[in-house]
């Protein structure tokens, strides 16, 4: 519902469209810029059919490939906030320097959380 002041626009399917198409551009800019989120998409092309065979129940390939699912939300994240750092200025300073490497490192314990998902369910049934 739109306010006094026409801020929002009013909820409609256009708007829901709109949303989706924002979405999709967000991610084709991603994957423009970022290899690295390239190659976690490649991964996870490979892997979310292997999880599907793999997990014993729905519960078990949810998490195999809801595991996999985080650590793409947080590469868009981490890609945002490297192109917010990037357009404030190419000159180095402290603070965006931490901002960089937090991102990074949102990244890196997303896909330490894949691994850990992955081996408590996985590991038990094919190393025993």
């Amino acid at each position: 519902m739109a306010d006094s002041t026409g801020s929002h626009a009013p909820r409609s399917p256009f708007r829901a469209w709109q949303a989706f198409l924002w979405s999709m551009k967000g991610l084709r800019a991603t994957w423009d810029v970022e290899s690295s989120f390239r190659l976690e998409v490649y991964l996870f092309v490979v892997l979310a059919p292997l999880a599907l065979w793999l997990g014993a129940d729905g519960v078990e390939r949810a998490i195999l490939i809801g595991s996999m699912v985080g650590v793409l939300v947080i590469e868009v994240l981490n890609s945002a906030v490297e192109a917010v750092v990037d357009r404030w200025g190419p000159e180095h300073h402290e603070l965006a320097g931490r901002a960089k490497d937090m991102g990074s490192a949102a990244v890196f314990l997303a896909d330490m959380n894949v691994l850990i998902c992955w081996g408590l369910i996985l590991g038990p049934r094919y190393l025993n």
